[in-house]
């Protein structure tokens, strides 16, 4: 919870109780965390990685390392968009995005 609400900045917008978990707004997306072991579960790391939009990669990297947030690799510019893959501390995939070039017509 610390990660997503504190480094991340994201909003929390519920806590379910009992430190049962809770879930944290991006703008169109709601990232829900659980304690895997209170439903029964074992807890893996995902690597399905969700893209958080920033307007600049290279900065918001910057300042999640200078927090400690280990980064997987260097940035991609795939000719349309720069990706920064990292890890929360359980290891699960987020990607910091960034699409500069136009979409193309539907």
């Amino acid at each position: 919870m610390a990660f997503y609400g504190g480094i991340l900045g994201l909003p929390c917008s519920a806590r379910y109780g009992n430190d049962f978990g809770g879930e944290f707004e991006t703008g169109s997306l709601t990232i829900q965390l659980i304690d895997a072991a209170k439903i029964g579960r074992e807890f893996e790391p995902s690597r399905g990685a969700s893209a958080l939009h920033v307007d600049d990669v290279a900065a918001a990297r910057a300042k999640l390392e200078a927090q400690g947030v280990k980064f997987v690799g260097d940035t991609i510019d795939s000719g349309v968009c720069h990706q920064a893959i990292f890890e929360d501390q359980d290891g699960n995939h987020l990607i910091l995005h960034h699409r500069y070039a136009p979409k193309p017509a539907a």
